[in-house]
């Protein structure tokens, strides 16, 4: 059995999310279905990066599969791609070492958050970004942020806690940037709890609209509690951006 990794992008505006769930479109039984296809195998399983929710968009998620198939790698993006929908495009697929896991081997996700916060919601972006009716403080909202980089306990950013072992990640890399009426945050951790970014999002958008000051976002940290913190933001404005290994 061959070990396939994939790089691929996903619109998840019309998915319940990455994983599948009986009677639900999702992306990896989508990706599944067509492989099976491609391979001619009775079923095949993959392992992802990590799951998206539902209305989540990826750019860069990596996935991994075992197969026995002998279709020369050169031909494998063009075949698959030929059995996917248009909102799901594989970008890579390469055979990789037979130890190689693409959930358990991974070092960094990088998330970005995207707002809009123009006058009026635009009518083509409205499933790729959160609406925001009153202009943000992009430059507040990134020194808001400060604290958050580093290894903390992340309790007050976790849903539905507690559902992992622990809510100590490393944030490595958080900045918030603005073009026009576009606001970004991007967030790269070691891991990331449920909804972890999605809060985070919401809670520096409570300080951009000057709802609370940015000394706050330090206290809701210490807090770890999730109540202290900012509502979850939207899941359309989410786009997992890259794995790194």
């Amino acid at each position: 059995m061959r070990n396939f990794k994939l790089i691929l992008s996903y619109d998840g505006a019309e998915f319940q999310g990455w994983q599948t769930q009986p009677g639900y479109r999702t992306v990896q039984e989508t990706l599944e279905a067509a492989l099976a296809q491609l391979t001619g195998a009775a079923r095949i399983r993959v392992n992802a990066s990590g799951r998206t929710d539902a209305g989540v968009h990826a750019v860069g998620q990596v996935a991994n599969f075992f197969s026995d198939t002998q279709i020369p790698p050169a031909k494998l993006v063009g075949a698959i791609n030929a059995h996917l929908p248009d909102d799901v495009v594989v970008h890579v697929f390469e055979e990789a070492p037979q130890t190689f896991d693409a959930s358990r081997d991974a070092m960094r996700k990088l998330y970005r958050y995207v707002i809009h916060d123009g006058p009026t919601p635009g009518p083509f972006l409205r499933k790729y970004c959160c609406y925001w009716k009153h202009p943000l403080d992009a430059a507040a909202m990134a020194r808001a942020a400060e604290p958050l980089k580093g290894t903390h306990d992340f309790h007050s950013f976790e849903t539905e806690w507690p559902n992992r072992d622990s809510s100590v990640r490393t944030i490595t890399h958080l900045s918030v940037n603005r073009a026009g009426a576009y606001i970004w945050i991007d967030v790269e951790a070691d891991g990331f709890l449920y909804n972890m970014v999605r809060a985070i999002a919401g809670t520096l958008i409570n300080v951009g609209r000057g709802y609370w000051s940015e000394s706050k976002v330090a206290e809701i940290l210490q807090a770890e509690d999730r109540v202290e913190a900012g509502p979850t933001a939207p899941a359309q404005g989410l786009f997992l951006m890259r794995v790194t290994y």
